[in-house]
């Protein structure tokens, strides 16, 4: 799969131009998660949880508190501030102006059958700038796809869908009214009006995956959101920004991730199941229909219930 990038930074900006009250005047190029920033980076570290990935990153600056300032290496300027995320917020606004609101592309036409000789298209389909599809794929009607969506060989693309900032594998199975690649709900609740954050990550769906109608998939934050190899999501799941979905995986109907949780190969998930954020979901686990994850899971565990729980102490809590 290539990478795209759909939205492209402003600057380079100084350090002291980025954050208030700061005395470094270093040149940064780009704000990104800990373990994908370089030494012309910003990046940021506002959990424990990321440790591992605090103590290895290769950032020019880190965005953190006094606390976790100790994890991260010397190489890396920690600049101490009170509320990560709202700085995070205000960084990525200058860096990503125009990508904290979904603007419609205004570069949609109907495809050139000669610029794709071997696609099928159903009626009204739009499609913006540099947009690639593969041999062999079926696109159905009133479908928009946005400007440089990468689409691969073999695919359906059923009708009444949006597609942006999404590159999408071959063989892939898209149905009837999906909302892929939108911004994600993320901001800073502020006393007079919210502080948004830019989603400037794409939406990676891998080879033989299928999406069943009106699933919503949202692009990443800083990072990406990420759907693994063969993985099956069945009607009406939502998937929120930086999410990683992994290979094999079924998904039952309703289901919602909530941002950042990653989970892992193997994974079955109950219909109206719930994932709260920043959670790490193990391989072959299974999760129970109506179950609630507030915690970590890990590899081989079936639980279910609210909070879930190891399946064997949900039976007896139900028997009694």
């Amino acid at each position: 799969m290539e990478d795209t990038i759909f939205f492209k930074p402003k600057g380079p900006f100084s350090l002291n131009k980025l954050i208030d009250a700061c005395n470094y005047n270093d040149k940064i190029h780009d704000i990104k998660i800990l373990d994908k920033a370089n030494e012309k980076d910003i990046t940021f570290f506002e959990s424990s949880r990321y440790s591992e990935h605090a103590k290895y990153t290769k950032a020019k600056a880190c965005i953190t508190t006094q606390k976790l300032s100790e994890i991260l290496p010397k190489s890396c300027k920690k600049i101490l501030v009170k509320n990560v995320l709202l700085e995070v917020a205000k960084i990525s606004k200058k860096f990503y102006p125009d990508a904290d609101i979904d603007y419609p592309d205004l570069s949609l036409k109907k495809p050139k059958k000669s610029n794709y000789p071997s696609v099928k298209f159903g009626n009204n389909v739009l499609i913006g700038k540099k947009v690639k599809i593969g041999k062999k794929s079926i696109v159905g009607s009133n479908t928009i796809i946005e400007h440089d969506v990468q689409i691969g060989k073999n695919c359906v693309i059923g009708s009444n869908i949006l597609l942006k900032n999404s590159v999408i594998g071959n063989n892939v199975v898209i149905q009837d009214g999906c909302k892929i690649g939108l911004k994600g709900f993320g901001f800073i609740p502020m006393k007079n009006k919210n502080l948004k954050f830019a989603h400037k990550g794409n939406v990676y769906i891998h080879d033989d995956v299928e999406i069943a109608s009106s699933c919503t998939i949202d692009r990443g934050s800083i990072d990406d959101t990420i759907i693994g190899q063969n993985t099956y999501l069945d009607n009406q799941v939502h998937v929120a920004h930086n999410v990683k979905i992994g290979k094999n995986c079924m998904i039952a109907g309703q289901v919602g991730f909530a941002g950042s949780s990653i989970i892992g190969n193997n994974v079955s998930i109950g219909g109206q199941a719930g994932i709260s954020g920043h959670l790490k979901v193990g391989n072959n686990v299974k999760i129970g229909g109506g179950s609630g994850v507030i915690k970590d899971i890990n590899d081989n565990e079936v639980v279910m219930g609210y909070p879930a729980i190891p399946f064997r102490d949900f039976i007896k809590n139900w028997k009694k």
